[in-house]
């Protein structure tokens, strides 16, 4: 379970780091920050959600 919850956090967080590069944002930009943080947190529930019996 721990590692899938690491793979979702690193999947998740790079989609979401990468997304406010459709309108043109740099990779090093707030949205993407933010977007990286929301993306993560995204994939650690999934993840979670997923392993769980």
């Amino acid at each position: 379970m721990k590692q899938a919850v690491w793979i979702g956090m690193v999947v998740g967080s790079t989609i979401g780091g990468l997304i406010p590069n459709l309108w043109g944002a740099s990779i090093f930009s707030f949205s993407s920050m933010l977007f990286g943080t929301a993306g993560g947190i995204l994939g650690i529930y999934v993840a979670f959600k997923m392993t769980r019996p």
